[in-house]
C-alpha cells in the first residue's frame, strides 16, 4: 500500500505514466523533485529510468533485496531490482529468454546499473556449493574486465572504453549454470595516447600501486607513473580511489574464476611489455644513401622487455627499425624513419593490448561456460559506451555514438514503432503517438554503397595518394543536401556561417544531439596496420601467452530497458542540472514512451501461453479447453467478469489495459494454485497412506510367516540340544567308570614301581656306606652350613630393626663366616628405609629437605653458623604479609612468585650503621622495603647479583655483590644482616639456578672488597669479643677500609 501511495504522490509520482499534465515541463519536474527525495528509479511501465546520485545510497541492502523478491513490478517503490526481479521470474516462470540493456551517457551509470542487476540475480537465486560458486565467478568478473577494460575520463572515473554483453545461463529451475561474455570496440589508442586529465586504463595504475616489491622487480617495473610515457609522465592519484586495493581485488577475483598463478603472471608480463614500450625512443640516423633510418636510443628498456618476453634484442629492434616489403617473388627491407618506426612501436602495443585482452575474455568464459547438453535459458546484460560529446571528438568517439545511435533505433523499434505497429496488425483501436524515428541517422553512418564507414573503408583501400582531405571531400560531395550532415562545405554551399565548426570537421545530427568530428587519424586508426616484421617478432618470442596471442545466431529474447540519466558535468553527488536533463529527456524519447504506455496497453499476450497460464482460473477451461485458444480466453475472461474497457481482444493476442487487471489475475491465479496444491497434497496423501497400509499388510503376512518358520526352528533346536545332553551324560557315565578302572591299576603299577624303587635304594646306599664313607665329613660340614644360613636368615626376619632412618642399629652375626654377608644385608636393608621414607614425604616437605640438602652443600663444615641452623625449619615466610594489612602492597608486588620475607638490618654504606629493611625474595626480584611505609625502596632483578660473602663464624652478616651493569644497584653493592642468614643464601642460590640456570657465586671468606658509588671498600671481619652478642658491629676505618666484629 505504501508503494502504491508513493506512485500516485502528484509532486513525485512513481510512474510518469500517471503523470498529470504530461509535458516536459512536468516530467523534468518530477524527475528533480524525485532526485531530491533520493529516489533515483523512476518508472515508464515496465522501463526503468535510473538518475545517477554520484554517491552511495543506502537502498541496496539484503533487506531491500528480500522487499523486491518475488513482488509485482508495480506493487513496490520503483526500482532496479524490481526489473531484474521481473526479468528473472519471467525467465524462471514463463521460460522466456531475456535482455537487459542499458543506455544513456558516458557518467550515466550504466556500468553500476549492470553490476546491481547481477549481484540482485545472484542474491536470490538458490543456495548450494556449486552454485554459489558459479555465481561468484560471473560476479569476479567485473573486476577483471573493469581493470583491463575500464578508465578515467574527463565524464566518468570508471567509464567502460569497451562493449560488454554477458549471457548468464540458467537451468530449468532459474539456478545459474554459466555465461558467456562477449566484448566489444576496445578503445586501444587509449593505450598510446589520452588526453590531460585523463587516464590509461585502470590495470596500469593498479599493478604500479599495488604489486608489491618482488613482484615489479620480476617485471622489471618502477613504482612511480611518471616515469612511463604511456601514461604521459603524469602521477596517478585519482580521490577516492585505491589503486592498490583495487589490484588486491583483481588477483583475489582471478583466483576465484580460476586462473592459474602460471596464468596471472604471464598475464601481468605481457601488461609490463605493453607499458614499457612507450619508453622504447627512437633516434634519428641518415646512411651512405642518404635515407633516413631510425635506431633504439636506450637499449635497456629494449633488453628488460626482451627479457620479459624471452626474444632475442636484436630481433626486436630490426623489427622496430626496419619494414620487410614483398613485391611479387622479391622481398625488399626497408629502414623506417623515426616517426615510422613510432607508428610501428604504437601500432605493437595496442594490437597486443587488444589481443591480451581478447585473450582474458576467452579465459574468463573457459571457466564460467556451461557444459553442452543442458537444457538453459539465458538472461543477457548489455554493458557498452555512453553517448560521447567531447570537445574534439574523433574516430573512437565516432564509432562509439554510431553504437548509441543503433541502440536507440532498436529501443524506439521494440517500445514505440512496433508497439503501435503491433496494436495495427492486431486490429486494436489506436491512436497514432508521432516520434522522432533515427533510421535516417542509422543509415547515414552504416549505409552499405554510400554511408560514411563504406567510403571510409573505400578511401583506405583506394590505390594513390590517401589522406583525411580526400575522405572528407567525399563526404562533402555525398551528403551536401543530407539535414543531419554538416561540413564548412556544406555550410558555404548553404550561404550559412557557423565559426563553430572548424574546418577538416564535419557534423552529425545524432539523436542525442550535434556532434563534430576532427577527421584527423581516420585513415590510420581504420587501417590499424600492423607490420609483418612485428607480428613475426612476436610469434619468436618464448613467452607463451604473447605467443599465442599472435597465430598468423544470437536467439530472440524478451527486452527489458534500464535508461540512465546524468544530473551534471561535475560528477557533484546529489546536484541536478535541469537543462541537461532535460536534453536527455529528449534524446531518449522518454515523452513518446510516456505517450505510448499512457494510450496503449500495459500488458499483451499470445492467447495461448495466455490461456496455458491461466486457464485454472475457470471450471470451464480447466484442466484442458478443447476450442480455439481465443475462444478460451475469451470464456475464461467473461467468467472472471472484468470491464470490457480493461480488456482488447486481437487477432493473435490478447491486450489488458490496467496493470490492477494484471494483478488481479495474478493474486487469483496464486490463490487458485494454492488450492490446486492442496488437492494435489491430499490425494497424494490418501494414495501414500494406502501404499503404506497395503505395504504393512504385506510386511504383516511375511513377518508371521517368518516368526512362524523360526518358532518350530528354535523348537527343533531345543530338541536336538536335549538329545545331544542325554547323549553326552550317558558317554560321560561311560568315561568315567573307564577312568576310575584305568586309576586303579595306575595306582597298582605305582605302588610296585614304589617298593622296587625302595629296594633299589636301599641295595645302593648299603653299597655306599660299604665303598664311599671317605667323603663323607664334606658333604656333612656343607649340610651344616646351609642349616646355619637357613636358620640366620629366618632369624634375622623375626627380628629386624625398627623401621625408622634414625635407627642404625643391626643384629650381630652369629658366626664369623657370616659377617660380609651380614654387613651387606645391613647396608641392602636401610638403603630401603630410605627409599620408603623419601616416598612417603609431602611435596612440602620434600621442597624443604631439598632446601637442607642444599645449604648442607653450600655451609657444612665451612660456616660456623651452619650446625645451629639444622635444627631450624625453613619457613620462608616471616613477615606474615596475607595477614596484615599494612603489607598489601608489598603482597601485591610479590604476588604468586614470593620465595622468602624477612626482616634485615642493612648497613650503611658511609657511617657503618644499620637500618631494619623488609626483604623479599621472589622468582624473578629481590625487593628491599621501607617497614614503616611499607613500600619498595629497592627492586633488584636476579640477573643483576653477581656474588654473595659471608664469612666462617656464626654472625648473619653478608654482602650483595650487584653486578656493574645493574640498574638498581646504581649506589653499589649491599651489606645486609640476617637472623636467618643460611636460609636467605640457600634461597637465593635455588631461585637463581631455577631462573637463570646458573649457580650463585658464593665466598665464605674474612676479607672481601666490595663496590660502593664512591670506590671499592675492603671488608675485614673480626672476631671479638667486644661485639657483645650475636649481631656483628661495623666500623668505618677511613674512606676505602671497614671492619665487621663478630662473637
Amino acid at each position: 500500500m505504501e508503494a502504491t501511495n508513493a506512485q500516485l504522490d502528484a509532486a513525485a509520482v512513481g510512474d510518469l505514466v500517471l503523470l498529470d499534465p504530461l509535458t516536459e515541463e512536468s516530467l523534468l519536474q518530477t524527475l528533480q523533485e524525485r532526485f531530491r527525495r533520493s529516489h533515483i528509479y523512476t518508472y515508464i511501465g515496465d522501463v526503468v529510468i535510473s538518475v545517477n546520485p554520484y554517491r552511495p545510497l543506502p537502498i541496496y541492502t539484503p533487506e531491500k533485496v528480500q522487499e523486491y523478491r518475488n513482488c509485482n513490478f508495480f506493487a513496490v517503490t520503483p526500482h532496479i531490482y524490481a526489473i531484474a526481479d521481473d526479468a528473472y521470474r519471467s525467465l524462471r516462470d514463463r521460460d522466456r529468454d531475456q535482455c537487459i540493456l542499458i543506455t544513456g551517457e558516458s557518467g550515466a551509470g550504466k556500468t553500476e546499473a549492470s553490476k546491481l542487476v547481477m549481484s540482485y540475480v545472484a542474491a536470490v537465486c538458490s543456495k548450494g556449493e556449486e552454485v554459489d560458486k558459479v555465481k561468484e565467478q560471473l560476479l569476479q568478473s567485473n573486476p577483471v574486465l573493469e581493470a583491463f577494460g575500464n578508465a578515467k575520463t574527463v565524464r566518468n572515473d570508471n567509464s567502460s572504453r569497451f562493449g560488454k554483453y554477458m549471457d548468464v545461463e540458467f537451468d530449468f529451475k532459474g539456478e545459474p549454470l554459466g555465461g558467456v561474455i562477449s566484448n566489444y570496440l576496445l578503445e586501444k589508442s587509449r593505450i598510446v595516447r589520452h588526453v590531460k586529465g585523463e587516464r590509461n586504463f585502470h590495470i596500469f595504475y593498479q599493478l604500479l600501486a599495488g604489486g608489491s616489491v618482488q613482484l615489479l622487480q620480476q617485471l622489471k617495473l618502477r613504482q612511480d607513473c611518471r616515469h612511463y610515457g604511456y601514461l604521459n609522465r603524469e602521477s596517478s592519484g585519482l580521490p577516492g580511489v585505491d589503486d592498490a586495493a583495487n589490484f588486491r581485488a583483481m588477483q583475489d577475483a582471478m583466483r576465484v574464476i580460476g586462473f592459474s598463478p602460471a596464468e596471472v603472471t604471464a598475464l601481468l608480463e605481457v601488461t609490463a611489455v605493453v607499458l614499457k614500450l612507450g619508453n622504447v625512443q627512437l633516434s634519428s640516423s641518415h646512411r651512405a644513401s642518404g635515407m633516413e633510418a631510425c635506431s633504439i636510443a636506450e637499449p635497456q628498456e629494449l633488453q628488460e622487455i626482451c627479457d620479459l618476453i624471452g626474444l632475442d634484442p636484436g630481433t626486436l629492434e630490426r623489427a622496430l627499425c626496419s619494414r620487410t616489403v614483398k613485391a611479387r617473388d622479391e622481398t625488399v627491407l626497408t629502414t623506417l624513419s623515426v616517426p615510422q618506426g613510432y607508428y610501428g612501436r604504437d601500432a605493437l602495443a595496442k594490437n597486443i593490448y587488444s589481443r591480451l585482452f581478447d585473450w582474458l575474455v576467452n579465459r574468463i568464459n573457459t571457466s564460467i561456460q556451461v557444459k553442452p547438453g543442458k537444457q538453459r535459458k539465458v538472461m543477457g546484460v548489455l554493458d557498452i559506451y555512453g553517448f560521447e560529446i567531447f570537445q574534439d571528438n574523433g574516430f573512437e568517439q565516432f564509432i562509439i555514438n554510431y553504437c548509441n545511435e543503433k541502440l536507440q533505433q532498436i529501443f524506439i523499434l521494440m517500445t514505440l514503432k512496433e508497439q503501435q505497429e503491433e496494436y495495427v496488425r492486431e486490429g486494436i483501436r489506436w491512436t497514432p503517438v508521432e516520434f522522432f524515428d533515427n533510421s535516417i541517422i542509422c543509415d547515414l553512418i552504416e549505409n552499405s554503397k554510400c554511408g560514411v564507414l563504406a567510403m571510409l573503408d573505400e578511401e583506405c583501400l583506394r590505390p594513390g595518394v590517401v589522406n583525411e582531405d580526400t575522405f572528407l571531400a567525399k563526404l562533402d560531395q555525398l551528403f551536401a543536401g543530407h539535414k543531419h550532415y554538416e561540413s564548412k562545405e556544406t555550410q558555404s554551399a548553404r550561404r550559412v556561417m557557423d565559426a563553430s565548426l572548424p574546418p577538416r570537421c564535419f557534423r552529425i545530427h545524432h539523436y542525442a544531439g550535434k556532434v563534430t568530428y576532427n577527421v584527423t587519424g581516420f585513415i590510420e586508426k581504420n587501417n590499424d596496420l600492423l607490420f609483418r616484421d612485428l607480428s613475426q617478432a612476436m610469434w619468436a618470442a618464448r613467452h607463451a601467452l604473447l605467443r599465442s596471442l599472435f597465430p598468423e545466431g544470437d536467439p530472440q529474447k524478451n527486452p527489458n530497458y534500464i535508461r540512465c540519466i546524468k544530473p551534471n558535468e561535475t560528477k557533484a553527488a546529489m546536484l541536478f542540472t535541469p537543462e541537461l536533463v532535460l536534453a536527455q529527456v529528449r534524446y531518449l524519447g522518454l515523452m513518446e514512451n510516456v505517450r505510448v504506455r499512457r494510450a496503449g496497453y500495459a500488458f499483451r499476450q499470445l492467447y495461448g501461453p495466455f490461456l496455458e497460464r491461466y486457464k485454472m482460473l475457470s471450471p470451464r477451461t480447466w484442466p484442458r479447453w478443447a476450442g480455439s485458444e481465443r475462444q478460451g480466453a475469451e470464456v475464461l475472461l467473461a467468467e472472471l467478469a472484468f470491464p470490457p474497457e480493461e480488456l482488447a481482444f486481437g487477432h493473435t493476442k490478447i491486450f489488458i489495459c490496467s496493470p490492477c487487471t494484471l494483478f488481479d489475475l495474478e493474486r487469483r491465479r496464486q490463490e487458485r494454485v494454492a488450492e490446486l496444491a492442496t488437492l494435489i497434497q491430499k490425494i497424494f496423501r490418501g494414495w501414500r497412506c494406502r501404499t503404506r497400509y497395503q505395504l504393512m499388510r504385506k510386511s504383516q503376512i511375511i513377518i508371521s510367516a517368518w516368526f512362524r518358520g523360526h518358532m518350530q526352528k528354535n523348537k527343533y533346536k531345543r530338541l536336538k540340544r536335549s538329545a545331544l545332553t542325554l547323549q553326552a551324560y550317558a558317554r560321560g557315565w561311560q568315561s568315567r567308570r573307564l577312568l576310575r578302572e584305568l586309576k586303579l591299576q595306575s595306582r597298582r603299577r605305582a605302588a610296585a614301581a614304589t617298593i622296587a624303587a625302595y629296594w633299589r635304594g636301599y641295595q645302593v646306599r648299603r653299597t655306599y656306606r660299604r665303598y664311599f664313607r671317605s667323603e663323607a665329613s664334606t658333604r656333612l660340614a656343607n649340610f651344616i652350613y646351609r642349616q646355619l644360613v637357613q636358620k640366620f636368615l629366618l632369624g634375622l626376619g623375626r627380628n629386624l630393626p625398627p623401621l625408622s632412618v634414625m635407627d642404625r642399629t643391626w643384629p650381630p652375626a652369629p658366626y664369623k663366616f657370616l659377617a660380609d654377608a651380614n654387613q651387606e644385608l645391613r647396608s641392602i636393608f636401610y638403603r630401603w628405609k630410605c627409599k620408603r621414607y623419601r616416598e612417603q614425604l609431602t611435596p612440602q616437605r620434600r621442597a624443604l629437605l631439598r632446601a637442607k640438602l642444599c645449604a648442607s652443600e653450600l655451609f657444612k663444615d665451612k660456616k660456623t653458623l651452619y650446625s645451629k641452623s639444622l635444627q631450624e625449619p625453613f619457613r620462608g615466610e616471616y613477615l606474615g604479609l596475607t595477614q596484615n594489612p599494612k603489607y598489601q602492597k608489598l603482597h601485591a608486588v610479590a604476588k604468586d612468585k614470593l620465595v622468602m620475607a624477612d626482616t634485615v638490618r642493612k648497613v650503611n654504606r658511609a657511617s657503618g650503621k644499620t637500618v631494619p629493611r623488609l626483604l623479599l625474595l621472589t622468582t624473578e626480584h629481590l625487593v628491599l622495603a621501607d617497614p614503616k611505609a611499607a613500600q619498595p625502596k629497592t627492586v633488584l632483578s636476579l640477573s643483576d647479583i653477581h656474588s654473595v660473602s659471608v664469612t666462617r663464624f656464626s654472625d648473619g652478616f653478608l654482602a650483595l655483590h650487584l653486578k656493574e651493569t645493574s640498574t638498581g644497584g646504581a649506589k653499589g653493592d649491599f651489606l645486609l644482616i640476617s637472623d636467618h642468614l643460611i636460609e636467605l643464601v640457600t634461597r637465593l642460590h635455588q631461585t637463581l639456578m631455577d631462573a637463570t640456570a646458573q649457580a650463585l657465586s658464593l665466598h665464605i671468606t674474612d676479607q672481601f672488597s666490595t663496590r660502593f658509588q664512591k670506590g671499592n671498600v675492603a671488608v675485614t671481619v673480626v672476631e671479638s669479643a667486644k661485639a657483645g652478642s650475636d649481631v656483628p658491629v661495623c666500623k668505618k676505618r677511613g674512606s676505602h677500609k671497614m671492619e665487621v666484629l663478630v662473637h
